[in-house]
């Protein structure tokens, strides 16, 4: 009996120490600024990996067998179209082509004396002199001949291109690669790769865009490139040096890749320092100058986590995340995709001190000024 007394004498006495516990007040609202998101017209570029191309480049091959007797140019050197780069053996050609000559010269002496024949048998038939056989014969005998003459000269013409083929030009001017073989070299056609030319001004980049440029791309197609003054296309070195000379459109491919839902466009560059070689890398930026409204808000009131970008909306005095999709980031602004409507107040500074549903004492922002926005900035977010 005195132990329940015990215990009911503690629970009492811990009741009334409960009953006079404070609780502690709530935090107090953190301080924002805040940012009221409006839409507004913004310059930038969307960046490509491009790769180097000649806009012409043929592959030097013999068309003849035989042995190089002799290279013609400098490696690495501009040449001319029609400069002869090298020489295959000539005497096994020239000598076929002698004699294929001397075999036309026969076939046409045959056919001078069988046409004198002829000639002579028609008269005398004329005159019932001779047995009409005998004409029948011999005007076949003179037409066999000049079949001969024909043939003799067909083979004349195919052992001369053999040997104008043992001689090798340049298909075209530009600048031509390392020598693949060398003096006393044993080469035949088809294959064999003598060398490589290709053109060097204009040079153009090869980059693969996104379906979704299409339209954009057609537009600047249709552009008269004499007239135009921005630099839409422009080039991002390796060394992260921007290439002086604008682009232009080439080419753009017949058919978008349903595997990489990309097409494949070609840009022509003024190369006149040859400072672009076939097989660079480079970045290509094309400048979206359109004057469509977008979204923008202060890159600095986007919170990362695991590569996904969130805001804290303010509603009256409390604070949601909500997660948002980015664009292009220019200056201190980022467009936003998707995520945020137009006049909805975000937190701009304070976001570290913030968690979903925070309390806030909130300041309005004045806007940055348009001016500041209208500057091509290279997209520093990375593509997804």
């Amino acid at each position: 009996m005195m132990y329940k007394f015990l215990v009911l004498v503690i629970m009492v006495t811990g009741l009334n120490a409960c009953s006079n516990t404070t609780v502690p007040p709530p935090p107090p609202p953190v301080n924002v600024n805040t940012y009221k998101v409006k839409p507004g017209s913004a310059r930038f570029y969307n960046s490509y990996p491009a790769t180097i191309t000649a806009v012409n480049q043929v592959d030097v091959r013999p068309q003849v067998a035989g042995y190089i007797t002799g290279i013609f140019f400098t490696e690495g050197q501009e040449v001319k179209k029609g400069q002869k780069l090298y020489q295959i053996d000539q005497q096994q050609y020239q000598g076929a082509y002698e004699q294929a000559v001397a075999q036309l010269h026969v076939s046409e002496a045959n056919l001078a004396k069988l046409q004198q024949d002829a000639d002579r048998y028609v008269e005398l038939g004329k005159q019932d002199a001779i047995a009409q056989q005998t004409v029948d014969h011999a005007l076949a005998d003179l037409q066999a001949a000049k079949k001969q003459v024909d043939a003799a000269k067909a083979n004349v013409s195919a052992i001369e291109v053999n040997l104008r083929y043992s001689s090798i030009y340049a298909p075209l001017s530009g600048t031509i690669g390392i020598s693949q073989v060398k003096v006393g070299a044993a080469v035949s056609p088809g294959n064999t790769i003598l060398n490589t030319v290709s053109s060097d001004n204009p040079i153009a980049a090869d980059v693969a865009l996104d379906e979704t440029m299409i339209p954009f791309i057609e537009s600047e197609n249709r552009k008269d490139q004499k007239k135009k003054v921005d630099s839409t296309f422009t080039l991002v070195l390796a060394d992260q040096s921007k290439y002086p000379y604008p682009g232009k459109i080439y080419i753009i491919d017949r058919a978008v890749d349903p595997q990489t839902a990309t097409i494949k466009v070609r840009l022509s560059f003024e190369n006149p320092g040859n400072v672009l070689k076939a097989g660079m890398s480079a970045n290509l930026r094309i400048l979206n100058n359109s004057n469509y409204q977008s979204l923008l808000i202060p890159y600095r009131s986007c919170v990362e986590q695991m590569a996904e970008y969130f805001v804290y909306v303010v509603n009256d005095d409390t604070v949601a995340q909500r997660k948002v999709f980015l664009g292009q980031r220019i200056r201190d602004m980022v467009i936003v995709k998707s995520g945020l409507q137009e006049n909805e107040l975000i937190v701009v500074d304070g976001v570290q001190k913030l968690k979903d549903g925070s309390k806030v004492k909130a300041v309005l922002m004045h806007p940055t000024g348009t001016d500041s926005l209208n500057h091509p900035v290279t997209d520093s977010l990375k593509r997804k």
